[in-house]
């Protein structure tokens, strides 16, 4: 079925004329009929503006741009000017803001078509969503972005946008089994974005193929596609356990263990990475990070609307309100000084493998499980994926995290490619 096939591959078979845009939505919307009930990946679905945008593409006189054609997905706090931007919470049900948030309006204009909204976690904070994972419906897909990973990973949609202010592209990507991405800080604009924590939240990507990644990044930062970039041969990788190692389940453990193995024996140089102890705070202070900038940001929802609130995030709220401004600052410079450490340690590597999530999806529906691992290298504002290379003990999806350096996202593409084709050969 052509659901089933990568972002890149439809852009390609478009172009030739192989198949067409409707064809192709078709194809996701008869997969969404057939699996929606139970998975319940999407919070708006109108199939006849999906096919409109469609038909619209396949009678243009030329092709409208580099995604000619080819449904996305977008997180439900992202704003669309023709679908509902419900953020998963009552207080905004059936909110139209009446203009595309700047992603969408890239994605639009590069020719995608927008499919429809997928679910979030509330605010994209903490409450459980109603989402399910594909791999088996009793197991959490994981959150925020909880939506967009399952709609992916189930074959609903090529590609999707995810948002990060801990772990909600990662968590996802790694319970699913798919690739998320997540750029360097500030590289994708958020205008239009629901904020969570402003010194935290990043827009980024969950996709099924390495090459997905570089279409889209290409038109949201409105510069040429390069995937015949010479290749990686010889990388320097440095494994990194960190400080919460101790917390990591067996199966985490034999994928990072085979990644290094694997990795060598192709040609990777590899490094033990032992952190500073300082960076030991940077779970502490990215919490602290997140509740207190959370907390303001959804001060009018707080004051006027606490009643609709989840009690999850009612907690979280107050979490926030209740640091003072001083232990703010100091975890904003732990985050500052840590960056400017790690950034001298990048001198002696390429990139870092480290645990993503402490294991499998976890068989509860009502948490979205451990972004411990996540949470810290997000406070860094470092470049990083999410890559699906393993199976745990129940044959759900596992996967490691690759780290780059600030700004390095280009060479992390590559590396992050090379690397997958290690682990997981075509």
């Amino acid at each position: 079925m052509l659901n089933e096939l990568s972002f890149a591959e439809a852009v390609a078979k478009i172009e030739r004329g192989d198949i067409t845009s409707e064809r192709l939505v078709r194809d996701c919307l008869d997969r969404i009929e057939a699996r929606e009930d139970d998975v319940r990946a999407w919070a708006f679905i109108d199939p006849e503006l999906a096919l409109s945008q469609a038909r619209a593409c396949d009678s243009a006189d030329e092709r409208k741009g580099p995604l000619h054609g080819v449904p996305f997905g977008v997180k439900d706090i992202i704003a669309t000017y023709d679908m509902p931007t419900g953020m998963g919470s009552p207080i905004y049900e059936g909110n139209m803001p009446g203009y595309d948030a700047a992603c969408v309006a890239l994605l639009r204009a590069a020719g995608a078509v927008i499919l429809g909204k997928t679910v979030t976690v509330e605010f994209a904070g903490m409450a459980p969503p109603p989402t399910g994972n594909p791999h088996n419906l009793e197991c959490t897909p994981g959150g925020s972005s909880s939506g967009s990973g399952a709609a992916v990973a189930d074959f609903m949609v090529p590609a999707a946008f995810g948002t990060q202010t801990a772990g909600s592209i990662h968590r996802p990507a790694a319970h699913c089994g798919i690739i998320g991405f997540k750029p360097t800080f500030d590289s994708y604009s958020l205008h239009g974005v629901w904020p969570a924590a402003q010194s935290l939240d990043t827009l980024g990507l969950l996709t099924r193929a390495m090459d997905d990644i570089e279409l889209l990044s290409a038109a949201l930062l409105g510069r040429p596609v390069q995937l015949n970039r010479s290749g990686v041969s010889s990388p320097r990788i440095a494994i990194c356990k960190t400080h919460q190692w101790d917390i990591v389940k067996p199966e985490t453990e034999e994928a990072i263990a085979i990644a290094r193995d694997t990795l060598n024996k192709a040609g990777a140089e590899i490094i033990e990475l032992t952190l500073p102890k300082s960076f030991e705070e940077l779970v502490s202070a990215r919490d602290i990070i997140s509740s207190y900038e959370r907390a303001r940001a959804t001060s009018h929802e707080w004051f006027n609307h606490r009643d609709q609130l989840s009690p999850q995030l009612q907690r979280g709220i107050a979490k926030g309100f209740g640091w003072q401004y001083e232990q703010y600052t100091a975890a904003m410079k732990i985050g500052a000084d840590c960056r400017r450490k790690l950034d001298i340690l990048f001198e002696d590597f390429d990139a870092i493998i480290a645990p993503c999530t402490a294991g499998e999806a976890p068989p509860d529906r009502n948490s979205t499980g451990d972004h411990t691992h996540i949470g810290m290298w997000n406070l860094l504002h470092v470049p990083s994926y999410a890559l699906p290379t393993h199976k745990g003990p129940n044959n759900m999806p596992v996967a490691i995290q690759l780290i780059g350096r600030h700004g390095a996202d280009d060479a992390l593409f590559d590396f992050a490619k090379w690397v997958l084709n290690q682990l997981v050969p075509a």
